[in-house]
């Protein structure tokens, strides 16, 4: 959220500095350990509509601001025994198309003869989350952007994006878990995000080149964060061989958690908190989110228009 708030601050000509005690190659937070979707229709399917509308802004914003964006599209699947879930994904989004096991098989060839239907959402991207963070700081640093690891003596206007650090000044904010394994599995080529639904263990699978795919994610109502419990990692490896059997010898490269920070309606919020602004509650939808928190967090600072996202609490009301 930061950097991205940076990012757009600094493209409209606002000097801008990054403060962050952590900032630097390798930073691992939400995130480090996040999937990279630029999915608004399949996130539809359990969100509120302004993820839909503001999400579709987030890829022309991520291939501007950081390019690596693989157009691609998702694909979702079920078992056999679980095909009403994708009957129920169906009528609660919008944006794909119902196709047969043929024009599957044409678009990922490895899980030809796996699945007799499938719903293709041809819009929707990805992209690797650790280098498109890589790459919005090394954006940022052609622009003379200071990172820091402490405010200076005179900082200026703050806009605050520590995620659940803020909790100290926003008490509704609250940590939900996701775990993600990284594996590496050279003898399976899939091009694309892979959603497999299950009324109890969904996951997906996102390819980052050269047989590296990202396995997740869980999502649990708590704050813990850093280590992935051996319940998840059993239940993501089974969803995972099911989608193909040769994950099952695939190598785990990584496994890592976090916590990520909402609020009750699972919304972000703008707002003004004593003597500085604050941008949080990406939940789930970091990647696909950031982007229009920052453009409207730069039009509320360029021309005092009320964000979107604007919160005032009860004084301020």
């Amino acid at each position: 959220m930061g950097l991205a708030t940076a990012t757009e601050l600094a493209a409209r000509g606002h000097t801008v500095r990054v403060v962050d005690p952590a900032l630097g190659p390798g930073t691992q937070g939400c995130s480090w350990w996040a999937g990279g979707m630029l999915a608004p229709w399949c996130e539809f399917e359990n969100a509120e509509e302004p993820v839909l509308r503001h999400g579709r802004t987030a890829i022309d914003w991520w291939d501007r601001h950081a390019g690596g964006v693989t157009h691609a599209g998702t694909l979702v699947v079920t078992l056999g025994r679980d095909r009403q879930e994708l009957d129920r994904f169906a009528r609660r989004t919008e944006g794909f198309e119902p196709i047969g096991s043929d024009r599957l098989a044409e678009l990922e060839p490895d899980l030809s003869g796996r699945f007799h239907r499938a719903l293709f959402f041809p819009d929707e991207a990805h992209l690797d989350p650790r280098t498109a963070v890589a790459a919005l700081q090394a954006g940022l640093a052609t622009r003379g952007v200071t990172l820091a690891a402490v405010l200076p003596p005179d900082p200026g206007r703050i806009i605050d994006c520590r995620g659940l650090a803020a909790r100290d000044i926003l008490t509704d904010l609250r940590g939900v878990r996701g775990e993600m394994l990284v594996l590496r599995c050279p003898g399976v080529a899939l091009s694309r995000p892979i959603r497999l639904l299950h009324p109890r263990v969904p996951i997906y699978l996102v390819p980052r080149g050269e047989g590296i795919y990202m396995l997740g994610a869980t999502m649990i109502e708590s704050d813990r964060r850093g280590v992935v419990t051996a319940r998840s990692v059993l239940e993501l490896l089974s969803a995972a061989y099911a989608l193909h059997p040769g994950f099952g010898e695939a190598e785990i490269v990584e496994l890592g958690a976090d916590a990520r920070p909402a609020f009750p309606d699972n919304l972000p919020r703008i707002g003004q908190a004593g003597w500085r602004l604050y941008a949080n509650g990406l939940y789930r939808h970091g990647y696909l989110l950031a982007p229009a928190v920052a453009m409207q967090l730069a039009d509320h600072i360029d021309t005092g228009a009320k964000p979107e996202f604007w919160h005032e609490t009860d004084h301020q009301r």
